[in-house]
């Protein structure tokens, strides 16, 4: 079993930064693929980005392209989420999940592919 535990959200002003971090425990996650995701109130959960498990292949939802970048420390057990340029509309409730495979799947930005999740972070941009 795997626990996930999100930090480092907050409240920022737009066109500010935050770092959130997904530190895992229980079980590594340093083989298998890795995503963040987020909800906003009334919305679906949505992808944000996903990160295979060497680090070397990212993917990113369209609306965060050249704004966000998803990395991985495998030694500590940990994925971050730099988040530049934030947005009103990036307020949410952010996610770390965990797949039990190595590579980022056609599926990458579907929840079903993913089989742990984290309790989520709330990410507060104010305009």
């Amino acid at each position: 079993q795997v626990q996930l535990i999100e930090s480092g959200g907050g409240l920022v002003q737009a066109g500010g930064a935050l770092r959130l971090s997904c530190t895992a425990s229980g079980r590594t996650v340093s083989n298998t693929a890795m995503g963040w995701f987020r909800q906003a109130p009334g919305k679906e959960r949505e992808v944000v980005a996903a990160i295979n498990w060497s680090g070397f292949s990212t993917n990113y939802a369209d609306s965060v392209k050249g704004r966000f970048t998803i990395s991985r420390d495998n030694a500590k057990n940990t994925v971050y989420l730099q988040m530049n340029s934030l947005k009103p509309e990036d307020t949410a409730v952010y996610f770390c999940a965990a797949d039990t495979r190595r590579i980022l799947g056609t599926d990458w930005y579907s929840i079903q592919r993913y089989d742990y999740w984290g309790q989520g972070t709330q990410v507060t941009v104010s305009s």
